[in-house]
């Protein structure tokens, strides 16, 4: 079960857990009237009336945001729809939308505010900075900062200077409910961000050792249909079980899409920021029907693969599989 916060750090903004009735207060840069991705017959990317970037896809479409490295382990940007065959389950599906273009993203940024990451804090928070620096300008983002509990610190935007002083809401202490924050941030960017696209940013020094559910179950609730891609960095130098830690970080990212790093040192996590903004801008945007119709429901497995001329052995990474017919994070007792 996913707590609710029913007494926030003063001054902090109060966020109710994906279960309350009530909704998570609304960014001052969202609006209620944009259109759903379901409300549009075909996949189409464009402008909506406050000038945000918007893909609105066909209701039976499935998107996959995908990045190409090559054996040498660089990022591909170069390839065509035809370069690329999508599985679900095994079986082909026909591809009926493509894009790859610096589209805008929502990223949620998830900060342990544990007490081992008191003196981590300060070169941690630039380095989230510098990821929206090096990302597109368009990006919406919001600021949780957790520990046993977890706080919506900056609801969405763009506006450096609130992001930076939502990072700086430093009260270092208690422990780690690492898939809790991770689980309530992924249902807030389902129920909330405009953007098609959509990436948490997850920072921690530890195991989690204070949240009510599994990874399992936290990792399932990351995989519905909608849910965000997950990078995560592990400053884990002094964690007394890095190896569950590793694991935990390494399963969420790769069955999301994302990637887990695990700098040996901490001045490696602000190029580490760096890295993650280049890899999200330079994704492609791909989109099947499946031939298994959504509404029967059950977990698919994905597979993408990608092949062209000039080009040696290629790495397709996106999410793993998806629950089918699931639009926002399952949340209570399992």
């Amino acid at each position: 079960m996913i707590a609710v916060l029913a007494q926030p750090i003063p001054g902090r903004a109060e966020w109710n857990s994906p279960q309350s009735s009530s909704q998570p207060s609304t960014s001052p840069t969202q609006s209620s009237s944009a259109p759903s991705a379901a409300e549009s017959p075909k996949s189409q990317q464009k402008p909506d009336e406050n000038g945000t970037f918007v893909i609105r896809k066909d209701v039976d479409e499935v998107v996959l945001h995908a990045s190409v490295i090559d054996d040498k382990q660089h990022i591909v940007t170069n390839l065509t729809k035809n370069d690329f065959t999508v599985y679900e389950d095994g079986k082909q599906e026909t591809i009926i939308s493509f894009h790859h273009e610096d589209i805008p993203v929502a990223i949620g940024i998830v900060i342990d505010n544990s007490g081992s990451m008191r003196e981590k804090r300060a070169k941690v928070n630039q380095a989230a900075l510098n990821l929206v620096r090096s990302s597109n300008p368009q990006d919406e983002v919001f600021v949780v900062n957790f520990n046993d509990e977890y706080y919506l610190d900056q609801d969405f935007t763009s506006d450096l200077l609130k992001l930076k002083e939502a990072l700086e809401k430093i009260d270092a202490k208690g422990g780690t409910a690492l898939y809790e924050a991770v689980v309530a941030s992924a249902d807030h960017l389902k129920r909330n961000a405009r953007l098609e696209r959509k990436v948490l940013f997850v920072v921690t020094d530890g195991e989690d050792n204070a949240s009510r559910e599994t990874l399992e179950q936290a990792v399932k609730q990351l995989q519905d249909e909608n849910g965000p891609s997950v990078y995560a960095i592990g400053i884990l130098g002094d964690e007394e079980h890095p190896k569950r830690a590793k694991r935990a970080l390494e399963i969420i990212a790769q069955r999301t899409g994302g990637l887990a790093f695990f700098p040996k040192t901490l001045d490696e996590v602000d190029e580490i920021s760096r890295q993650v903004a280049h890899d999200i801008r330079n994704q492609y945007t791909i989109g099947y029907k499946p031939t298994n119709p959504r509404s029967s429901g059950g977990f698919r497995q994905i597979r993408v693969e990608a092949k062209a001329k000039g080009h040696g052995k290629m790495m397709v990474r996106t999410k793993s599989g998806y629950y089918a017919g699931t639009q926002s994070a399952n949340s209570g007792a399992k």
